[in-house]
């Protein structure tokens, strides 16, 4: 069982920067690819951003390529979405996702076998 807890949400200017980190309990942490995915306002939920167990891959969105970068830490058994360059669009929830192993299809919410709770990022224009 993994559990995650999301923080560093918050209201940010267009242009500026937030962190997020998502931190999980349990020793099997640096065995898990880590995701993370957002829900705009009336939208449904989408990927923003992947990391491989050991850091050594990683995929992003088309739409945040660039601007935002995904890392992990397994001795803190935490993972970060670094988002720069933020716009408008970007607001939304932001869940981060573990799934016990790579695959093809680590951009689809089917896979992931625990979701933290959840932060909400809001970009003032």
């Amino acid at each position: 069982q993994v559990q995650l807890v999301v923080s560093g949400g918050g209201l940010v200017q267009h242009g500026g920067s937030l962190r997020l980190s998502c931190a999980a309990s349990g020793r099997t942490f640096s065995s898990y690819a880590m995701g993370w995915f957002r829900q705009p306002p009336g939208k449904e939920r989408e990927f923003v951003a992947v990391i491989s167990w050991n850091g050594g891959t990683t995929d992003y969105a088309d739409s945040v390529k660039g601007r935002f970068t995904i890392s992990r830490d397994n001795a803190k058994n935490t993972v970060y979405l670094q988002m720069n360059s933020l716009k408008p669009e970007d607001t939304a929830v932001y869940y981060c996702a573990a799934r016990r192993s790579w695959s093809d299809y680590v951009r689809r919410e089917y896979g992931y076998d625990y979701w933290g709770q959840g932060t909400q990022v809001t970009v003032s224009s």
